[in-house]
């Protein structure tokens, strides 16, 4: 059998269109008439049929219309068609945002597929807060499920826009995007009482909808982020507000603002912020380590922008640990500095804790811990603060201490728990595998020798075994380090430079292996930096302090690592320079 090649004219299609296109212009062997609110559309009844599964079912060889020289379609608009006949005939279909739903609803009802995916792309492309409240109904009447998606998520992160500038739009939105956007994990800029408004406004002007219906709609509120007040007077603001489901919602958000220290642990849905969970604080931190101010900035990534919380710090703090549980952070210990004749002054070591609630931008002391400690190390681990070793100034005489305490949550009291086995300060600790680790420091209350290479900073680690509540020798680092850092990611343990170290190497612990591996260096030899594990896995190092000329110079670089990749870049800058914050992730309202 002869061989022969297939060969394809990608203009042949276009051609042919083109000629339909002039012989529906002309009307020559047009067999066909399509009618619509008194407009005529003859056309070609085998074009239709191979573009339109309507058409083909309706040409079919059993059915009265397959001959008929008119077919009447009073269920569409002339435009509509018009359009859609046009995109038969040329493959280029018309549409713009006050003829969409005619078009749509004729690629809809005629089952032109090609035409109703260009709308949804269409639709997806321009979502504004113009127009989402629309599309939004305009999805969910023609059953577009990604359409639909993308709707409500415009509408969630445009919320605050929306009521500020086109309530009505949402007023008027359908019950199922209302619906998934009271369930969206974050709605920025809003506060809660104000959706709990919208939505009784939407069923003042929408209802009365059946119960079950209103307590789907209200059950998707979350009461626990609204004020005590705002409650008491919401609970009567509405009858739908009334029904045995949703008081006893409002009855538990009550309980909820009545658990005092337990509020970290008791946190459920309803008092979650819709934040997102990686915006990072700086807490205290200076122009200089003498002064630190009582500023907090908040950093986000996605736009590597900072910001500064609208309450401050209530106590100006160095050498502090700052740490977050259940949406809550937490301000623990330090050094208390104030000013005399206009120079800084360290008047005590502090064992306050101080806690912020983001939810309602408020400080709240409680319980101290029970020792005073500064340049210790703090972490979380099950729903629990520990406050490791430290040191602790009496009388102008620093002890160094082997002490370790934990925060019982329920009770609202600090507990003793297994000390250290020696004294220890300036060292680190990071959490993995529901153990704490700890590295470097020094055992003794004597300073840093600063030449390089006699620094009496430890190697040592430890890791506490929550099994048999003690402390175990793990592998020691390769460097001696004092006030450094430890983060963990993927899996990983992360030891960065700390105080007066002769080079700017970081190492990796294995924790299967129990072993260090030397990484790339950092980028410039800095201390007293902030630092910060993103959920992605990377660490952020914030401004700190180098050496320049023989003299400290404080920088306003941020720096990432990318642990995956041993890659560190440059990608912000702080508003100025700054040293001695410490540093957390807490999800904050924008």
């Amino acid at each position: 059998m002869e061989s022969y090649s297939l060969l394809y004219s990608s203009s042949h299609r276009t051609e042919l269109l083109g000629r339909f296109q002039r012989l529906r212009s002309d009307r020559k062997m047009c067999d066909v008439v399509l009618e619509t609110d008194g407009a005529s559309f003859p056309c070609h009844r085998a074009l239709l049929a191979s573009s339109s599964n309507y058409f083909w079912a309706l040409f079919g060889d059993s059915t009265a219309e397959r001959l008929a020289p008119s077919i009447r379609l009073p269920a569409l608009t002339p435009g509509g068609l018009d359009a859609i006949l046009d995109f038969l005939y040329s493959g280029w279909l018309r549409v713009s945002p006050s003829t969409l739903p005619d078009v749509l609803e004729t690629a809809r009802y005629l089952q032109v597929d090609t035409a109703v995916t260009i709308c949804e792309r269409y639709i997806t492309d321009g979502l504004s807060a113009e127009n989402c409240c629309s599309y939004a109904n305009l999805a969910e009447h023609h059953a577009l499920p990604d359409v639909l998606d993308a709707a409500n998520d415009t509408i969630a992160t445009e919320m605050a826009k929306l009521l500020q500038e086109r309530r009505d739009d949402l007023l008027e939105l359908n019950v199922q995007s209302l619906m998934a956007v009271l369930d969206a994990d974050e709605i920025p800029a809003v506060k809660e009482v104000e959706l709990v408004k919208l939505a009784l406004d939407w069923l003042n002007e929408n209802g009365p909808l059946p119960l079950l219906q209103s307590n789907l709609l209200l059950s998707r509120l979350r009461f626990g982020l609204v004020a005590p007040s705002d409650l008491a007077h919401l609970v009567h603001a509405h009858r739908a507000m009334a029904t045995p489901l949703i008081r006893s919602q409002v009855t538990r958000a009550q309980e909820y603002h009545r658990t005092g220290s337990a509020g970290p642990i008791r946190q459920n849905k309803q008092s979650t912020l819709r934040a997102p969970p990686d915006r990072m604080l700086l807490v205290g931190g200076g122009s200089s380590t003498d002064r630190p101010e009582q500023q907090v900035l908040t950093f986000n990534m996605k736009t590597r922008t900072f910001a500064s919380l609208t309450s401050c710090l209530p106590l100006r703090l160095r050498n502090h640990c700052v740490c977050s549980l259940g949406g809550f952070l937490f301000v623990v210990g330090g050094e208390l500095v104030s000013e005399a004749d206009g120079k800084p002054v360290t008047v005590e070591t502090s064992n306050q804790v101080w806690r912020y609630d983001p939810r309602f931008d408020c400080w709240q002391q409680v319980e101290s811990m029970l020792q005073s400690r500064a340049k210790f190390a703090c972490c979380t681990l099950e729903d629990t603060i520990y406050a490791i070793g430290g040191q602790n100034a009496d009388a102008n005489v620093s002890a160094t201490l082997a002490s370790v305490e934990f925060y019982d949550m329920v009770a609202g009291a600090w507990r003793r728990g297994a000390p250290l086995p020696g004294p220890l300060h300036g060292h680190a600790c990071a959490v993995l595998d529901h153990n704490i680790y700890v590295s470097g420091g020094l055992s003794s209350n004597s300073g840093v020798v600063m030449i390089p290479g006699q620094s009496q900073s430890s190697r040592e680690v430890l890791r506490w075994d929550g099994m048999g509540r003690a402390w175990k020798k793990r592998a020691p680092m390769s460097i001696g380090r004092f006030c450094h850092r430890l983060a963990t990611a993927h899996g990983y343990i992360y030891a960065l430079l700390g105080m007066y170290e002769p080079f700017c190497d970081i190492e990796r612990y294995d924790p299967r292996a129990d072993r260090w591996t030397r990484l790339r260096p950092l980028l410039a030899a800095t201390f007293n930096y902030g630092m910060a594990a993103t959920p992605s896995g990377s660490l952020v190092v914030f401004g700190g302090t180098k050496w320049s000329n023989a003299q400290e110079v404080v920088v306003k670089s941020v720096l990432e690592y990318d642990p995956k990749k041993d890659h560190w870049r440059e990608i912000a800058q702080l508003p100025r320079p700054l040293t001695g914050m410490e540093c957390t992730l807490l999800p904050m309202p924008d």
